[in-house]
């Protein structure tokens, strides 16, 4: 028996998100810029999507910038909001993703200040830190942490940096199809999604740009995505994303009831039956698909290796970090 426990760091596509992909593959292959019929059939693919997408995080149409993935949504949102406010300082949570954390500390080399928000003993960003006093341009908190599944308080945050004059980004990557999202009750001006971590195709995501805002490209060479994005869109993943969206948005009460029973189960027993286990964050709100578990005297990668080898798919934290041998960051913050 296999059983995969690493959906944080990709999930299986769904039937319906394979099919949706295979039919804009098979009769939607054109280019969506073309003017003749093979490509406007693809055009409308793409717009049909964009209104799905919107639709799961409260937004309008207009407002969403498809992407390669979170990577490439995280970095355009922290580059254009900075040149956007080229005054004051940029602030991020001390547990970001590394596509959070290095933009911001390649703006930092360029000049920029950079501050870091720490968390308390369970990943809780504070709101009323130094980190958010006087002048601020963008401002970066994470929904879920990928790592310890903490929740934060990203509508609070939002509102209080806004009385500082900032921009407000929110990395859902992780949160997106196990806890609600809508952009306009986080208060937030960027938004990040990446749809293979909700049961959509690899290599696509989105970012949702609050109407008004003109973010300068991160890549170009073509008019494509309203200039915020040159190249020609991909419209097979994108079709998949958007069904993914919706199966999400359909089906996330009775996820969230599912996996949060299935988290506690698994932690209740791991604490009952093994001496020196302790679950990191566990006082912390956290979303419901997400345990980080510490074993005393056990070495990380042992553990991993041999579960493994029974069958059983585990991660010692965020994918993108597997080949290092350094502390995780997350739990030194």
């Amino acid at each position: 028996m296999n059983l995969y426990f690493d959906h944080n760091a990709t999930t299986p596509p769904s039937p319906a998100v394979m099919e949706a992909m295979e039919k804009a593959l098979r009769e939607s292959w054109g280019n969506p810029s073309s003017v003749h019929a093979q490509g406007q059939q693809a055009r409308r693919v793409l717009d049909r999507a964009r209104e799905r997408v919107a639709a799961f995080l409260g937004a309008e149409a207009d407002e969403i910038l498809f992407t390669s993935g979170g990577t490439e949504a995280n970095n355009h949102a922290l580059r254009g909001a900075a040149a956007w406010k080229p005054e004051g300082a940029l602030v991020v949570g001390a547990i970001e993703h590394s596509s959070v954390l290095e933009p911001c500390e390649a703006l930092a080399q360029e000049g920029r200040t950079v501050r870091r928000l720490e968390v308390d003993s369970q990943g809780r960003v504070q709101v009323d830190s130094e980190a958010l006093q006087g002048p601020l341009a963008v401002v970066s908190v994470m929904r879920c942490n990928h790592d310890v599944g903490t929740l934060q308080p990203v509508a609070e945050v939002a509102a209080f940096a806004k009385t500082r004059g900032a921009m407000v980004h929110t990395d859902a990557v992780q949160a997106a199809g196990k806890v609600a999202l809508n952009v306009k009750a986080l208060g937030v001006d960027l938004l990040s999604l990446s749809a293979h971590k909700f049961h959509g195709p690899k290599g696509v995501g989105a970012l949702y740009v609050r109407r008004g805002l003109a973010l300068p490209p991160l890549l170009l060479g073509g008019p494509q995505e309203r200039r915020w994005r040159a190249g020609t869109e991909n419209v097979p993943a994108i079709a998949g994303m958007a069904v993914a969206c919706e199966e999400a948005a359909n089906h996330l009460e009775q996820r969230t009831l599912r996996l949060r029973s299935l988290r506690d189960l698994l932690e209740r027993a791991v604490l009952e039956t093994v001496p020196g286990a302790h679950i990191h964050a566990a006082e912390a709100e956290r979303a419901p698909h997400t345990s980080m578990i510490l074993f005393e005297g056990v070495r990380a990668e042992d553990l991993l290796l041999n579960l493994d080898l029974e069958g059983i798919a585990v991660s010692m934290g965020a994918a993108c970090h597997s080949e290092s041998r350094k502390p995780n960051p997350v739990l030194l913050a």
